[in-house]
C-alpha cells in the first residue's frame, strides 16, 4: 500500500493508473502518426493537418482518465470478470470520447477533427483493455506481494484469517500465524507456524516483510526485545488496527481503542484545510446546479403530477450537522405525505411508503440534488458522513462507540461510507457504516474527496446501495 495524502492506495492500483495515464497520453500522438501515414496527396506526400499539442493531449488525458474513474475502474473491489470490465471500459471511452470531441469542437483555435479523436479513443480502448487483462493475471501473484506473519492465534488473529476477498488482501500474502504468548489457538492449526527458535529466525526463514501484532492482551509476555530486533533487521511492525485500516479502508470498531485513536496519525483539521474544502464545495455545487437544473425541474414536475398537486415537491427534515448542530436538510419528496404518521422509521427494501417517482429518483440519487442548496448555505459539505436524524443519533450513540465522532466534520451528500457500504437501514448497518465514516474523518484530504466524487458516479450508474 502507498499512502497518498493520508489515504491508503493499493500499490498495484497506483501502478495501473500510472501506466494507463501514459497509454492515454501516447494514444493521441499515435493517432496523429497513424492518420498522417494514411492521409497523403497523389504524390504520396503527407497532407498537412493540425497536430496535437501538449495542452490538447493533457485535456484528452484528463477527460478520458476521469471517465475511467467514474466507471469504477480504479476502485479497490473492482471485479476482474471480462464482461463487466469490457462494459465499463466501453462506456468510459464512449462518454469520454463524446466529451472530448464536444470540447474540441467548441473551443476556438483547436482544429483536431473527430477522426483523430476517435482514432485515439480506439487506440486507448485497445491499450487499456490489453493492459487490464495482463494486470489481473499478474497483480495478485504471490511473489509480488509483501509477505506477512501475524503474531497471535487468538480472537483478534482470527479476524485476519477471515479475510477472503482478493481486494482485502491486495498487495500482501499472509504466510502464517505464530503463538508467542501462549494464548488460546483459535486459528486453524495448518495456518500456525511453530517457532523452533526466535521470531527473528522465523522472519528470516520465511522471508517475512512485515509483522502484524494481533495479540489480545499485549501486557502479557509481548516479546518486545524480539520485535525490536526484527525492526532493526528491517521488518515492518504493524498493529492490527492500522493493518485493517490500510487493507479495508475502515476503522474496525471491535479492534480500535481510545489510546490508538489518540496516538495514531490523523484527525487533523485547520484553517487552510477548511478553506480548501469550502472552496471545493462551492465550486462543485455551483457547477452541478448549472448542469442538473433541467433534471431537477423535470423531477419537480413529475412529483407534482404524481401527487396531482396535493403534495409538496420538496421534503425538509431536521438532521444532525457538524459538532452536533441541527439543520434542515432539503430533498425531493420520494414518499407519501403520510409516510411518518407512526413516527420516524428506517427506510427498508421494497418500502411501500415510497412513490413510483420516488423509487426512480432514489435509485438514481436524484432525490439528493436539492441538498446542493444545503452545501451552498454551509450546512453540509459535498463529501462527508451522511447526516442522520436526531432521533436515530440519540439511539445509536447509546449502543455504538465513537458514534458522535462522525459529527466532527460537516455531513455530506456523498461520502466514503456511501460508496463503501450499501444503504443502511438498521443499527447494525449504522455500526458498519461508522467504520468508513471514521476512516474519512481520520484521513480527510482533498485527494480523498476527489476520489469519492469520482466513485460516486459509478455508484449511481450501477445503482449500488439505493433504496
Amino acid at each position: 500500500m502507498v499512502r497518498i495524502f493520508k489515504h491508503y492506495v493499493p500499490t498495484s492500483l497506483l501502478l495501473l493508473g500510472v501506466v494507463e495515464l501514459l497509454l492515454l497520453m501516447a494514444s493521441l500522438y499515435l493517432a496523429d502518426a497513424f492518420l498522417s501515414f494514411l492521409v497523403r496527396d497523389v504524390a504520396g506526400a503527407a497532407i498537412h493537418m493540425m497536430h496535437p499539442t501538449l495542452s490538447n493531449a493533457s485535456l484528452f488525458l484528463l477527460v478520458i482518465f476521469s471517465s475511467l474513474m467514474a466507471m469504477g475502474l480504479y476502485r479497490r473491489r473492482l471485479s476482474g470478470k471480462l464482461g463487466d470490465l469490457l462494459l465499463r471500459i466501453i462506456l468510459a471511452m464512449l462518454i469520454g470520447g463524446g466529451l472530448v470531441h464536444g470540447i474540441f469542437s467548441l473551443m476556438p483555435g483547436i482544429e483536431l477533427g473527430g477522426d483523430m479523436v476517435w482514432t485515439a479513443i480506439l487506440i486507448s480502448f485497445i491499450g487499456v483493455l490489453c493492459f487490464r487483462l495482463i494486470f489481473f493475471v499478474v497483480a495478485d501473484q504471490k511473489y509480488l506481494n509483501r509477505r506477512i506473519l501475524v503474531l497471535g492465534t487468538g480472537r483478534d488473529a482470527v479476524e485476519v484469517a477471515k479475510l477472503r476477498r482478493k481486494s482485502d488482501c491486495r498487495g500482501c500474502t499472509i504466510v502464517g500465524f505464530v503463538n508467542v504468548t501462549n494464548e488460546e489457538e483459535l486459528v486453524k492449526p495448518e495456518k500456525i507456524l511453530r517457532a523452533k527458535g526466535s521470531i527473528t529466525e522465523l522472519v528470516e526463514a520465511h522471508f517475512i516483510d512485515e509483522l502484524v501484532v494481533a495479540i489480545q492482551d499485549r501486557r502479557k509476555s509481548l516479546p518486545v526485545d524480539e520485535l525490536l530486533a526484527c525492526k532493526m533487521y528491517g521488518t515492518q511492525i504493524t498493529d492490527l488496527s492500522t493493518f485493517f485500516e490500510r487493507q479495508l479502508g475502515l476503522l474496525r470498531l471491535d479492534i480500535i481503542t481510545p489510546s490508538w485513536m489518540i496516538y495514531s496519525d490523523g484527525f487533523k483539521s485547520g484553517l487552510f484545510n477548511g478553506m480548501v474544502k469550502r472552496g471545493m464545495d462551492l465550486g462543485v455545487s455551483l457547477a452541478m446546479l448549472f448542469v442538473v437544473w433541467p433534471v431537477m425541474l423535470l423531477t419537480a414536475i413529475a412529483i407534482f403530477a404524481e401527487s396531482k398537486g396535493r403534495g409538496t415537491i420538496f421534503y425538509k427534515q431536521v438532521r444532525v450537522g457538524e459538532k452536533g448542530a441541527p439543520f434542515e436538510v432539503i430533498k425531493f419528496r420520494s414518499m407519501r405525505m403520510d409516510a411518518e404518521k407512526n413516527g420516524a422509521q428506517w427506510a427498508t427494501q421494497g418500502d411501500d411508503r415510497i412513490t413510483s417517482v420516488g423509487r426512480f429518483i432514489r435509485k438514481m440519487r436524484i432525490d439528493e440534488l436539492p441538498q446542493l442548496l444545503n452545501v451552498l448555505r454551509g450546512d453540509m459539505s459535498f463529501v462527508g458522513p451522511r447526516p442522520e436524524r436526531p432521533e436515530f443519533v440519540e439511539e445509536l450513540a447509546k449502543n455504538i462507540p465513537y458514534f458522535h465522532d462522525r459529527h466532527m466534520v460537516k455531513p455530506g451528500i456523498t461520502g466514503w461510507a456511501q460508496i463503501g457500504y450499501p444503504y443502511g437501514a438498521s443499527e447494525d448497518d449504522s455500526r458498519k457504516k461508522l467504520q468508513y465514516d471514521l476512516y474519512y474523518v481520520k484521513n480527510y484530504s482533498l485527494f480523498l474527496d476527489l476520489s469519492i466524487i469520482f466513485q460516486t458516479a459509478e455508484v449511481i450508474l450501477w445503482g449500488r446501495g439505493a433504496r
